[in-house]
């Protein structure tokens, strides 16, 4: 695919992802729905990655949608009237027409196999705060603020937002946040758990690539893939009987794959030598489950 609203780079094993229309305070589009959409969903077959940060390009993260785009600013056909029916397979591309064009990226970011990290470097409203909340932690600049406006602009939390936002801050703060369409500074953000730590701008891109290496490096992409699953899906499961289900088939699997190697070289004293690919390895009951 040609990107023309991002860029791409792989460094040891990290894909820094940055949001490229820096004019325009990397205001999210269509393009740039359809380009994140396709980059998390290749990443699961890239076994040279493994960890995302997403960050801006400029002074913003992105400041929401682009509302200065002709006709239906959110990409959708004014002429159809759907129900909760018509929605029922996601898969079918007929659908580009009425979904939630945020939503299409969140759920990429949300299958996902390797942990994904924002760099909220600035501006990061609208769209531009809640693709965030699909990934595994935000670090935000000093001179980041953070919105979810929609309440502004007549409109509702998009992107899956009500099921990734209450379960990272709580319901009260939730509904606080966007009942009040406050725009939040960085300080803010951490103080109500919105984002994980606050840092300079210059220091910013570095914390989030220690983080990406504190959480992947010497790490089995199979079992990290599988983990980042499991915390996310078990976690909205009504028992832990439906976790332990899982567990039990993940620890199968892995136990008999890296994490032999794993066990030998704690024995040994050494660094293991991980090999599975989260692409190719991972074990036969996980496309069903998820």
């Amino acid at each position: 695919m040609r990107f023309t609203t991002l860029t791409h780079e792989l460094d040891d094993g990290v894909l820094t992802v940055t949001l490229d229309r820096p004019d325009h305070l990397n205001a999210f589009t269509v393009e740039m729905a359809d380009e994140l959409e396709a980059t998390f969903d290749e990443v699961n077959d890239q076994d040279d990655v493994r960890a995302v940060i997403v960050a801006g390009a400029g002074r913003a993260f992105c400041a929401g949608m682009d509302l200065n785009r002709p006709g239906n600013v959110f990409g959708l056909d004014e002429t159809c009237r759907p129900t909760l029916a018509d929605l029922a397979d996601l898969t079918d591309p007929e659908l580009r027409r009425i979904r939630d064009t945020g939503g299409r990226v969140t759920l990429a970011i949300y299958a996902c196999r390797k942990p994904v990290i924002a760099a909220i470097n600035g501006a990061a409203v609208g769209i531009g705060a809640t693709m965030t909340l699909a990934m595994d932690a935000r670090l935000a600049s000093t001179t980041a603020r953070i919105g979810l406006l929609f309440g502004r602009l007549g409109i509702t939390p998009e992107a899956a937002s009500t099921w990734f936002l209450p379960r990272i801050v709580g319901i009260p703060t939730a509904l606080d946040l966007v009942y009040s369409a406050d725009v939040v500074n960085a300080d803010e953000a951490a103080a109500c758990g919105l984002v994980r730590s606050v840092h300079e701008p210059a220091d910013l891109l570095a914390a989030a690539r220690e983080l990406a290496d504190r959480w992947t490096k010497g790490r089995s992409a199979v079992s990290t893939a599988l983990t980042r699953q499991m915390m996310y899906r078990n976690a909205a499961r009504p028992h832990p009987a439906d976790a332990h289900r899982v567990d039990s088939l993940a620890m199968f699997y892995t136990s008999i794959g890296d994490g032999a190697e794993g066990v030998a070289a704690f024995r040994e004293k050494r660094d293991p030598d991980f090999r599975a690919s989260a692409a190719k390895d991972m074990p036969p009951f996980y496309e069903q489950w998820i």
